[in-house]
């Protein structure tokens, strides 16, 4: 029997196929772009070929993420914190708190030991401080977005950054280098102000070890060793840690084909409060100050889709 998982983030959409043993078959990972419908049916069926298997052989799909609603061909849907929570869990066992820094949110989320999500935190306002924020630096600079992590841990002096607002970021790095400072050493201080931003979030819900650390910012390793380091705890980060979503969704499609379940009602009704964050946090309270014209091109610049994450080969199926 196979089940599927279809990711739709605001950047990127993954897809998993995993067999009955719980096994990832096939898997993909497209950029999300402007018709959020089509990127789920593609990503779907980029997964099933790289299963080699049948689309029919598929009996039951779950769709999550942020435009998990627009997964029109799955059965249903769990939200991201659900599936992150877990796939988690399925990676490492004994998780407890699973942080996940994706292209617009970031979420700190406590689980029980059956992989329950007990509590989570997210920005609630913009992408602020988000991968979006690290793809701003990288524009900035001009600088492929998978070599950031490295050049930041050559930082001797790393600099303060006072904004993680992402249209903000461009004038901001821009400034730093025009005073004569490192390239490194202004990325060291982009990283270091998400990594303090995201710390916050995590202290709203406790961090309790384990702590697994999910998402495509998981591929950034000054990332993992900034946030390693100030948390002064070791974090799991899996190569798997892109496709976690995906992973989790395809396990809850697992759970409804054999029992009829599904885990079927998120703890503290997660997807409520999710859509309730979501719906309350209006427009961003800083950006419309800006002048039209400084503002329509920020958005512009921003609204490009990302092209500087690649597409790595996996091992093939995962232990539980």
């Amino acid at each position: 029997m196979l089940v599927g998982g279809v990711d739709v983030g605001s950047t990127q959409t993954k897809a998993v196929v995993m067999d009955d043993r719980r096994r990832v078959l096939g898997r993909s990972l497209i950029d999300t772009g402007g018709i959020v419908t089509a990127a789920a049916e593609n990503a779907f069926q980029l997964a099933v070929a790289d299963a080699g298997v049948e689309r029919s052989d598929v009996v039951y799909v779950v769709g999550t993420g942020y435009g998990r609603y627009r997964v029109t061909f799955g059965d249903t849907q769990v939200t991201e914190i659900s599936c992150h929570a877990r796939g988690g869990q399925y990676l490492f066992p004994k998780t407890r708190t699973v942080l996940d820094i994706g292209g617009q949110d970031t979420k700190a989320i406590k689980i029980g030991p059956e992989g329950q999500v007990l509590d989570f935190s997210m920005n609630d306002k913009c992408a602020a401080g988000t991968g979006r924020f690290l793809g701003a630096a990288a524009m900035a600079l001009d600088i492929p977005l998978g070599e950031l992590g490295a050049l930041a841990l050559a930082a001797k002096n790393p600099v303060k950054i006072t904004t993680t607002c992402t249209v903000f970021a461009e004038t901001e790095i821009i400034n730093w280098l025009a005073r004569g400072k490192k390239v490194e050493d202004v990325l060291m201080g982009v990283h270091q102000a998400i990594a303090t931003r995201s710390i916050s979030l995590l202290r709203r819900v406790g961090v309790e070890d384990e702590l697994t650390f999910t998402g495509g910012v998981t591929r950034n390793i000054a990332m993992v060793q900034i946030l390693g380091e100030m948390l002064e705890t070791h974090l799991n980060v899996s190569e798997e840690a892109h496709y976690m979503g995906a992973i989790g969704a395809s396990l809850f499609a697992l759970e409804k084909a054999m029992t009829g379940a599904a885990g079927a009602v998120e703890a503290m009704t997660v997807g409520a409060r999710l859509d309730s964050t979501r719906a309350a946090a209006g427009d961003c309270e800083v950006c419309p100050e800006l002048p039209d014209r400084k503002f329509g091109d920020a958005q512009e610049r921003l609204a490009k889709p990302s092209e500087l994450i690649q597409i790595g080969r996996m091992r093939e199926g995962v232990k539980s």
